[in-house]
């Protein structure tokens, strides 16, 4: 049975609601309370909730899988990065270390307030000329760092910025609306096992000018590792979500402008899609 976990609003007021097949089921509690029990007792939680899932959507607007939850994301993690970031850089050897290296780089994206859900608006930076979308498989991680779901990511990105120099990354990755997350926490055990397909398609003016797909296959780390680095150190009571970096990565001389529309889709996990303003 197909499960997701949705972020619902009606009004002024929010819900958590599990959708299957059959309809939907309304969540007592928030994904904070979720994540904060072990894995097993928060699975039956879920499927408890699945088995009753009969009824209408309990919400209207979409809002972004997550309540209380830091967004992080892992940099570097896929060859087409690295090279991306060898092109924008004239700091390249930084980024093959890093690509090698035991240490993955991890970085702080967004607080959950500046997070946007599916059909909502990303931004690039009115100070940046070069500016990408960064499709994503973003880990849904337990107080316990353990992998609860899956969700989509969009790790906006200024190029122009973190090209001129890698100590603007927070610059180029961290400011209102540059992470999209969405449309819903699938939960790890209702994803079959292997890798994960990743498509990104920028439309403009309802054209295609981007497509491009990736895979979780290529990635030179593991979601396991990744998940591990995050929490030494670190600690998430209300768990956390990690972006895993990117195999898309459009050609030298591409950026995004207001007015396209992004679209990330995995068959395992939905479609993200995003219109995109100036910040």
């Amino acid at each position: 049975m197909a499960i997701s976990l949705h972020h619902l609003r009606t009004g002024s007021a929010t819900r958590w609601a599990v959708h299957t097949s059959d309809g939907w089921h309304e969540l007592d509690g928030t994904l904070a309370d979720l994540l904060a029990q072990p894995l097993d007792q928060a699975r039956a939680t879920i499927e408890a909730a699945a088995r009753e899932a009969t009824g209408e959507r309990p919400g209207g607007q979409a809002l972004p899988p997550l309540d209380e939850q830091e967004v992080w994301a892992a940099g570097v993690t896929y060859l087409r990065s690295r090279d991306g970031r060898k092109e924008e850089s004239g700091h390249g050897s930084l980024y093959d270390h890093v690509y090698d290296n035991d240490r993955p780089e991890i970085f702080f994206k967004a607080s959950p307030w500046r997070v946007v859900g599916d059909g909502d608006a990303v931004g690039i930076r009115a100070d940046s000329g070069w500016d990408v979308p960064e499709a994503e498989v973003g880990l849904v991680l337990n107080a316990a760092g353990e992998i609860f779901g899956y969700t989509l990511g969009n790790d906006m990105s200024s190029r122009s910025i973190e090209g001129e120099n890698p100590l603007y990354l927070p610059q180029a990755k961290v400011y209102d609306r540059s992470c999209a997350l969405g449309p819903a926490i699938v939960p790890a055990w209702a994803v079959e096992p292997g890798p994960i397909p990743v498509g990104l398609r920028i439309l403009r003016d309802g054209r295609a000018v981007f497509t491009g797909t990736t895979s979780t296959a290529a990635m030179a780390r593991g979601f396991d590792d990744l998940a591990a680095w995050l929490f030494r150190a670190l600690s998430f009571p209300a768990g956390a979500v990690l972006l895993t970096g990117t195999g898309v990565v459009p050609e030298p001389g591409f950026t995004t402008q207001p007015g396209d529309v992004i679209e990330i889709a995995s068959a395992a996990l939905g479609t993200l899609t995003n219109p995109v303003v100036s910040i």
